[in-house]
Parts: structure tokens; C-alpha cells; sequence
């Protein structure tokens, strides 16, 4: 009997130590998948930064130039020598300003154009697309010969920039254009106008406005520099003198509006007289009427 209850005794010896062994090998298989399911939580709610989208991706819109009312004898700048003003008008056209509202008239070179629309030849040919309808004009030429011509009426929304305009033809056919109107002068006259001075030292500066005057093809402008130390300027390889007998140096020189006009002006500020180099730039949507 007692070697029955020895046996049995053994026997429950050897399987409560084979239960133990068999938990002590669950726990570190277990312990040894949690740090894999951490790391794939981990990289799972990792944040993806997404760029956001910045005003300063956006190109901002070119302003809208309108001149002063009034008329002007202006540059018609085309991207064909097909379509341009005619040659007696020497490639310009007289633009009119009222209520704000810009209006170009130019002569063409025949009667070949019968139509024009104020944007593309796709935009033209939709359902209620108003085309421009030509004016007969009389052109004479250098020769004395005179010729009758087809005009048109432009709308202008801005001076200075480009535009579409879609011509079409006695064939039928639209053509997609590419049109500026360029360099207006205003009718003879006095005016005022802003001018912008850059280049040099930055120490000098001119006075703005300053006074234009037109002839009706030509503009010449009045500088006066903040400096009596200006003895000559220089615009296209021309010389021009002062025109003020004391005070701050005075010139009277030819000017374009609305482009960069490079100057020279010789200054005796310094030890020994200096060139220097300068751009003004008079802007055309400032001009007023002068006394």
C-alpha cells in the first residue's frame, strides 16, 4: 500500500513539473510578438504631412491700365505683318478715352480684313459672338495717292498689355492674333505726370510729378534733380544741357511713358566729375492736364 501511494505521488510529481514547463515556454513566445505589434501600431498612425496649398503658388493678375480721359496717337503693336496699321498711319492709331472707357480706331492696310472679334477665332465663332464691323477710311499716302481702306473700332481693356483679337478674312476663315497698344502720346499740350528714378546711389531722386509737354507725335518732359550738381545728361547718345541759370539742375529731354527709359546724368558732387547711370519711367494712367 505505501508503495502504491509513493508511486502515485511520483506520478503527480512529474506532471505538475511537466504543467510548468509548459507555461514557462507560453510566456516568452508571447512577450516576444508584442514589441511586432507595437512597432506596426507605431508605423501605422505615423502622420503624413501633406503640403497645403499657399496663395504664393497663385501668380497674381496683371493690373488693369486705363488712361486718363482724353486722346491719344498710339503704338497698334501686332504678331503678323498682315494685320497691322497702315503704313500711312505709320503703324499707329488714335486711341479715345471717355468715362473711362478705352476705344482704338486704326486704319488697316486694305479692304481684305472684313471682320475683327475682341478675343479668340474659337470665342468668335460661338452662338452670339458680336463682331466688329469696319468703317471705310480714306488713307493718303507720302506720294500724295489716296486710298480707301477698311477700319475698326477696338474695345481696350488695358494699355500696355497684350490681348487677343481674331481677324477674319474675304475667304471665311478665322485667325487667332496677338495685339498691344503701345506708347500713347496725348494731344498737344501741357500734363503732369508721376516719374519713378532708379539706379545711382539711391541718395538722388527727381521731382514728381513732373511736367510734360506734347506736341501731338512727341513728348518732352522737364527733370529736375533734388542736386545743383548735374552739369549734362545723356538720353540715346543725345546731350542735353541744364536749362535752370541757379537752383537744383534742370533738363528738358524727349520721353516715352510707360517704359524704362535709361539716362546718364554727369555729377560734379564728388572730387572729379562722375557718369552716372539711371532709368526713369513715367507712368501713363497719372496724367493730368497741366496749366
Amino acid at each position: 500500500m505505501k508503495k502504491a501511494i509513493k508511486l502515485v505521488s511520483a506520478l503527480l510529481a512529474v506532471l505538475l513539473l511537466a504543467g510548468c514547463a509548459a507555461k514557462n515556454e507560453t510566456i516568452p513566445t508571447t512577450a516576444a510578438t508584442e514589441p511586432a505589434v507595437e512597432t506596426t501600431a507605431e508605423t501605422t498612425q505615423a502622420p503624413t504631412e501633406t503640403p497645403e496649398p499657399t496663395e504664393q503658388a497663385t501668380e497674381p493678375a496683371a493690373s488693369v491700365r486705363v488712361l486718363p480721359d482724353g486722346e491719344y496717337i498710339v503704338d497698334f503693336d501686332t504678331d503678323s505683318g498682315m494685320f497691322r496699321a497702315n503704313e500711312a498711319c505709320n503703324g499707329k492709331g488714335k486711341l479715345t478715352v471717355e468715362n473711362g472707357v478705352q476705344t482704338l480706331h486704326v486704319s488697316l492696310q486694305s479692304k481684305k480684313i472684313v471682320n475683327l472679334f475682341p478675343g479668340t477665332a474659337a470665342e468668335a465663332q460661338e452662338p452670339g459672338a458680336v463682331w466688329l464691323e469696319p468703317t471705310v477710311d480714306t488713307v493718303t499716302y507720302s506720294d500724295g495717292l489716296s486710298e480707301e481702306v477698311f477700319g475698326f473700332d477696338i474695345p481696350v481693356a488695358s494699355v500696355g498689355g497684350e490681348f487677343d483679337l481674331a481677324i477674319i478674312g474675304t475667304k471665311g476663315v478665322w485667325y487667332d492674333h496677338k495685339v498691344s497698344v503701345l506708347n500713347p502720346i496725348p494731344q498737344a499740350g501741357s500734363y503732369l505726370c508721376a516719374v519713378e528714378l532708379s539706379g545711382g546711389s539711391g541718395r538722388a531722386s527727381v521731382s514728381s510729378p513732373a511736367v510734360l509737354v506734347s506736341d501731338g507725335e512727341t513728348l518732352m518732359a522737364t527733370i529736375q534733380w533734388s542736386s545743383p550738381n548735374y552739369t549734362y545728361m545723356i538720353v540715346d547718345d543725345v546731350q542735353y544741357d541744364p536749362i535752370q541759370e541757379e537752383g537744383n539742375s534742370t533738363f528738358r529731354i524727349p520721353v516715352t511713358l510707360d517704359r524704362d527709359i535709361p539716362v546718364s546724368a554727369c555729377t560734379v558732387a564728388m572730387s572729379t566729375p562722375h557718369l552716372v547711370e539711371y532709368t526713369l519711367r513715367f507712368d501713363s494712367t497719372t496724367l493730368a492736364q497741366g496749366e
